[in-house]
């Protein structure tokens, strides 16, 4: 069998499981299970491909076809133009999350604070861009602490960056230039209703709070500024309908320069607040 004939048998075995994407799906499974570039797939596709990958890759899209995340599958994620190692235990990275990135970038820091770090993405992608900045990651995972370790060894910001287990602010001690967080923000009767992908391959505990998806956010605007230096301000990112109720939080606990800011696709994706003078 070629590789064009396996791409296009993975392709209808996975549209018949109802995967949104079969054909980039089918490809980037190709790609790995062949040990090849993904732009290389159309170059070997003529080929007959050896009864090893052909095994490796009948495995790879049966797990697919059950909705196992591709990321996982691959052990990996590009985000904000890194590859960072994702696994069960973590949220994997979306591009919505750039919004976030460009975000914090648009103003100085030197000392960051992530809420939830999950995979790392967002503090070790900042640490990355600024490198005389240094930053605390807490994430009530020690799973999700060790592959955040990771990723900042990964991209060469382990030393710049403190890793630890916390429920939110319960063990951060000192103060930053900036707070983010891409907190559970789904309601949990919102679970039912989400994607395989999320629901039965990603940590529950990074996709709802539980409750209404919008406590951690009430943690947030109420806690956050004792954290903050005197000209410090939060970022958290929210789901697209959740911003004015995210704003109003901040608000009615003081802070000023409250914002919402919209992603690519101009939803309300990320609120903004300063701490107040």
């Amino acid at each position: 069998m070629t590789a064009a004939e396996a791409m296009l048998a993975a392709m209808a075995r996975l549209r018949a499981a109802g995967v949104p994407d079969p054909a980039r799906d089918a490809r980037i499974l190709l790609a790995h299970a062949a040990k090849v570039d993904a732009a290389r797939v159309t170059l070997i596709a003529p080929e007959d491909i050896a009864p090893e990958i052909a095994e490796r890759y009948d495995q790879l899209v049966a797990l697919r076809a059950v909705r196992v995340p591709v990321s996982q599958l691959i052990g990996a994620r590009e985000f904000y133009g890194r590859r960072f190692e994702i696994s069960r235990d973590v949220l994997d990275p979306r591009p919505e999350t750039e919004t976030l990135i460009e975000a914090a970038l648009a103003e100085p820091f030197s000392r960051v604070l992530d809420l939830g770090t999950g995979s790392g993405c967002i503090l070790v992608s900042l640490l990355a861009e600024r490198e005389a900045a240094t930053g605390t990651g807490v994430d009530l995972s020690e799973a999700a602490c060790l592959q955040a370790s990771q990723n900042a060894v990964q991209h060469g910001v382990a030393d710049r960056a403190d890793i630890f287990r916390s429920d939110w602010f319960e063990n951060v001690e000192g103060r930053f230039d900036l707070i983010v967080s891409n907190p559970p923000y789904l309601a949990a009767s919102e679970m039912a209703g989400v994607q395989p992908e999320l629901r039965e391959h990603e940590p529950r505990m990074a996709l709802t709070d539980e409750h209404d998806g919008l406590s951690v956010y009430r943690i947030i605007a109420a806690q956050a500024q004792q954290y903050l230096s005197a000209q410090g301000r939060v970022l958290v990112e929210t789901g697209w309908t959740q911003g004015a109720a995210v704003a109003g939080f901040f608000r009615e606990e003081g802070w000023a320069e409250v914002a919402i800011l919209p992603d690519l696709n101009g939803r309300d994706r990320v609120v903004r607040a300063s701490k107040p003078g």
